[in-house]
């Protein structure tokens, strides 16, 4: 029997519900715990590749508890929910770390809430991608509803690449407001020594070399700051990046607007303050010849993202256990394979002799290595390189434009081009297409684009690439059961599916590690515009009248973009040799397959 709409669409609803938790986690979990809580990028790194090594032995033995599972609900869906509760527990806690620990406390907390989720995640993971054997026949039947599941996966995780950023300054702004114990600050010209700078931006948003110094009488500064007592331990460093923040210069309110007040501590006698604005606010400064007078009133946006992951990843939470329950109450397992349980050393052995899986995972973890390096940067590209007052709005309209096209292509392009190629000759399309666009990307990286728009050439590129390999390597990893079964006589999908499960958590772990060595080698921190004195404002509007103009150092920008760029196209064309090289489940053997395992069962009959 076919499956029904309301089959297709509850089990598209997991997919949806799954992935964006994986989405939330594997793209802001770092960026959470270094930029927003301060743990070094280095230590993050390491917690989450140790996270994807404990899973290498966590992840097939869960499979094989699911494959000996038996209850009156089936095998996977006990698992299914049991982990989708849990894992969702977690989530919550993870983006929740307490404030208050100190630089090791949270550096445990963060270890030991990333391990939690992981683990909980495959209990959730492995059932679920399990159960597309057990309940379609081979085929048509399978690889649609691979795409489908795939497709509505690509929807979970576009929705967190579009909302998050904006959701959490919303979430984090509203409640933010309304927590206790945030303490008002005010530095003003009379109580330190101020230096305030004016800059004019172009049209783009980059500051210019037109600098006007203000010193001693020729100014008038009030700063007030609102925020936790923690942000104003040290050294004192606001800019728009991380506050929320109103500007008056002289009864005037620019346009467009990024400032930076820095001072070596809060004790501290010497302060400067930057005021970057529109060409029009720059030039009634410029052609005014009274003292400037300058209000600023700044709210710590530490707070304001703490507390927004914190509600939104509720939200997201919720949203998760709900889909889950839809997807359990809806999807019955349709057909069962009897076979005796296997020992753990079987279960190895049958994964390891089945060499078109392990061709398979190697490839996936691959190919999602070359993105999550990406997607773990990207958040650090707009902030630092493209920066601009407008940095969270660009992030996500960029995020809309590639989740869109991910979509589009699971939905879409993967039918269209199916009806033409077979999915091996789609596999090498999708590949080169993605190597294309990170081609693109280099060129543009070396030119310097500062533009957000042109980028979106090769995020077409890629995502639309990226969206329809999601779906061909999980028809792939399907069929390797068939061919598991005939060359081993056991029928494992749940050891080969929980291979899944860890290469793609692998893939995430190794990308954040790559991502958080470039962030410490290249010094791409949430201060890495500036140094630890109140000297480098002076210097950086020194070089701003010389015309050297730099969001981050010049050598970060290029680290940054090059690994952005280099790095995935070097893992890709390993992934092709290793797909080339090994895989060899042409439509044609499968079907050969097939022919051999219904004359197997109608023997045994």
């Amino acid at each position: 029997m076919k499956l029904t709409f309301k089959e297709k669409t509850a089990y598209g609803l997991g997919a949806v519900g799954k992935d964006m938790v994986y989405m939330l986690s594997a793209s802001y979990v770092l960026y959470y715990f270094q930029d927003i809580l301060g743990v070094s990028a280095i230590a993050m790194g390491i917690i989450l590749l140790i996270a994807r090594v404990f899973d290498a032995f966590n992840d097939p033995i869960m499979g094989i508890i699911v494959a000996k599972t038996k209850t009156r609900w089936g095998k996977f869906r006990p698992w299914l929910l049991i982990g989708t509760v849990t894992n969702a527990v977690i989530l919550i806690l993870m983006f929740a770390a307490p404030p208050s620990l100190d630089g090791k406390g949270m550096i445990a907390y963060a270890a030991v809430t990333y391990i939690l989720w992981g683990v909980t995640y495959t209990m959730m993971d492995i059932p679920y991608w399990s159960m597309i054997p057990a309940f379609t026949e081979s085929g048509k039947e399978r690889e649609g509803l691979s795409a489908l599941a795939r497709s509505c996966a690509g929807v979970g995780s576009a929705i967190i690449q579009v909302f998050t950023v904006m959701a959490v300054a919303a979430l984090g702004a509203f409640f933010a407001g309304r927590a206790e114990g945030n303490v008002t600050n005010t530095y003003t010209s009379e109580m330190v020594d101020m230096t305030v700078y004016v800059v004019e931006l172009d049209s783009d948003g980059n500051p210019t070399s037109n600098v006007f110094e203000f010193a001693g009488d020729m100014q008038k500064a009030s700063i007030e700051v609102t925020g936790k007592e923690k942000v104003f331990a040290d050294r004192i460093y606001f800019t728009e990046s991380n506050t929320k923040y109103d500007l008056s210069i002289s009864g005037n309110t620019p346009e467009t607007s990024k400032v930076e007040f820095i001072m070596d501590s809060k004790d501290a006698g010497k302060a400067a303050l930057a005021l970057y604005v529109d060409s029009d606010s720059y030039d009634k400064v410029a052609a005014s010849s009274n003292p400037i007078d300058v209000s600023l009133k700044m709210t710590s946006n530490v707070e304001v993202e703490r507390l927004g992951f914190k509600y939104f990843t509720i939200i997201v939470a919720a949203l998760f256990i709900l889909f889950t329950i839809i997807t359990c109450v809806f999807i019955k397992e349709k057909s069962s394979v009897d076979m005796e349980t296997a020992s753990v050393g079987q279960m190895f052995k049958a994964l390891l002799q089945n060499d078109q899986a392990m061709t398979i995972v190697i490839t996936i973890v691959l190919i999602n290595t070359a993105l999550y390096i990406t997607t773990n940067l990207l958040i650090y590209f707009f902030k630092y390189d493209l920066a601009g007052s407008n940095w969270q709005g660009n992030y996500t309209l960029f995020n809309t434009f590639a989740g869109g096209m991910q979509i589009l292509a699971m939905m879409l392009m993967f039918p269209l081009l199916r009806k033409f190629f077979s999915t091996l000759k789609m596999f090498y399309i999708c590949v080169f297409s993605a190597i294309g666009g990170y081609a693109i990307l280099l060129v543009m990286a070396l030119a310097g684009t500062k533009s957000v728009l042109p980028f979106f050439v090769p995020g077409f590129f890629i995502m639309s690439a990226v969206g329809v390999l999601n779906v061909i390597v999980t028809v792939f990893l399907a069929n390797t059961v068939d061919y598991g079964e005939l060359k081993n006589k056991r029928r494992d999908e749940s050891v080969i599916f929980s291979m899944q499960t860890f290469v793609v958590k692998l893939a995430s772990g190794v990308a954040a590690l790559v991502a958080a060595l470039c962030l410490s080698i290249f010094k791409i921190q949430k201060d890495s515009s500036v140094e630890t004195t109140y000297d480098i404002v002076v210097n950086k509007m020194a070089d701003l009248k010389a015309n050297v103009v730099a969001t981050i150092d010049t050598s970060a920008v290029m680290g940054l973009r090059m690994v952005m760029t280099l790095a995935p196209i070097v893992v890709l064309f390993i992934a092709l040799f290793v797909f080339k090289a090994r895989y060899i489940l042409t439509d044609e053997k499968l079907s050969e397959i097939t022919k051999e395992l219904k004359a197997s069962k109608e023997a045994k009959s």
